[in-house]
């Protein structure tokens, strides 16, 4: 928390969002909420700005977490993340797909375990960058929009049921998913039938 403090603190403060949103993306724990939100409450008007930036170093961070398990290999990669962590993420991908990136980006588990599995995995990189800019651009413009409209007074709110709205949101937007899917697949099967008839 000390850290976060340091940086909400310093004139170099957009300079370490981004560099914190880049790094916790690839291979650093500490999440860019910390710093985002108690700077978006103490200037409100440009909490919008603050998930600009936050979103940006998060999605190039996570190209960079990409390209460590897509280049590095296994070895590399199991001195960020442990094997158990691994084989969990990968199941979520033999499942979801890419998917399972816009999930995590809501998840409390770390996206740097779902950026660089990505790149060990090789899931396709351009819909990953899509899956990347939606999960975590939804997360932080969330949070963003909140205190933009809300100012301090909905910093108890955050404080309180911040995993509570990230775990809502993540429902809605898999149950979003699940129906695209299921009218989307519906419609195919009309189609192919209207086809063969």
């Amino acid at each position: 928390m000390q850290f976060a403090e340091c940086i909400v603190s310093s004139d170099y403060a957009l300079l370490g969002l981004f560099l914190l949103s880049f790094a916790e993306s690839s291979f650093f724990p500490v999440p860019p909420d910390l710093v985002m939100i108690p700077l978006a409450i103490l200037n409100p008007p440009l909490a919008l700005f603050y998930a600009l930036i936050t979103t940006l170093g998060s999605v190039i961070g996570g190209v960079f977490g990409f390209f460590i398990g897509n280049k590095g290999g296994k070895k590399i990669v199991y001195k960020f993340i442990s094997e158990q962590k691994l084989y969990n993420v990968k199941l979520y991908y033999k499942k979801y797909d890419v998917w399972a990136v816009i999930v995590a980006a809501f998840s409390p588990i770390p996206y740097k375990v779902f950026s660089v599995s990505a790149g060990l995995f090789d899931l396709d990189f351009k819909r990953f960058i899509i899956a990347s800019i939606i999960g975590r651009g939804g997360r932080f413009f969330i949070v963003g929009t909140l205190i933009f409209l809300f100012g301090a007074t909905i910093k108890t709110f955050l404080n309180e049921y911040f995993e509570l709205v990230t775990i809502g949101f993540t429902i809605l937007l898999i149950g979003g998913f699940i129906i695209a899917n299921f009218v989307f697949k519906h419609k195919k099967k009309t189609l192919i039938k209207d086809n063969n008839s």
